[in-house]
């Protein structure tokens, strides 16, 4: 996929900080020095505040290297589709050793991440449906492993906003799209994190906070 996203900045901590989270979302992206011409496929470039005079594009994010990435990143990944916002935004979830988790908005992938530990997890998903604008928000967990989503369903049910649903997702089959695609541990927990985003689940009945 052709790069439509340039990072223009000298400053170390905000490019380390822009390219970590482009690189982990698999995202291509253009590196520029702030005043260089920018190519006719970008479509978003994004600086810091102090470099933004030195940037000729219609369209600039401003990065603050105190500042999550994470929402600058989601706010150019939208222009770059055209949107505002999503409708629907889906995180799946392949829970077990490792968790896969799998971002879809409006049905294409945005991200994909593996986390190691449950409250990683957990917070991991706070922050993409956080970060994300969309009108609904949805967690789908598969049942690979009864106990550990349980326990995930119990922490997200503390964490997130009421409006947020919850589905428990059956997980059959779905580890064979992951040995056909890619063979490392990581390659399957997320592409079963998919299918399981894709799928309908059973809705898990939510605690009413006061």
């Amino acid at each position: 996929m052709k790069a439509k996203i340039a990072v223009a900045t000298v400053s170390g901590k905000a490019y380390y900080l822009l390219v970590n989270e482009l690189k982990e979302r698999d995202l291509p992206f253009l590196s520029l020095m702030p005043r260089e011409p920018v190519p006719q496929s970008i479509k978003v470039v994004i600086t810091t505040g102090k470099e933004r005079h030195l940037i000729t594009h219609p369209n600039v994010f401003i990065f603050n290297e105190n500042a999550d990435p994470a929402t600058v990143v989601s706010e150019a990944l939208r222009s770059v589709e055209g949107k505002k916002s999503y409708e629907r935004v889906v995180v799946g979830v392949d829970p077990g050793k490792t968790f896969g988790l799998a971002v879809l908005g409006d049905g294409k992938v945005l991200e994909t991440v593996t986390c190691s530990s449950l409250e990683e997890t957990g917070n991991t998903i706070l922050k993409v449906l956080t970060g994300t604008q969309a009108a609904t928000g949805v967690v789908k967990i598969g049942n690979g492993a009864p106990a550990i989503t349980k326990q995930l369903l119990n922490l997200l049910d503390e964490a997130l906003p009421n409006g947020t649903a919850m589905e428990v997702v059956s997980e059959a089959g779905t580890s064979r799209f992951g040995r056909d695609a890619i063979h490392r541990r990581e390659g399957r927990d997320v592409m079963s994190a998919i299918k399981i985003a894709e799928r309908r689940g059973n809705a898990f009945h939510r605690k009413r906070k006061q």
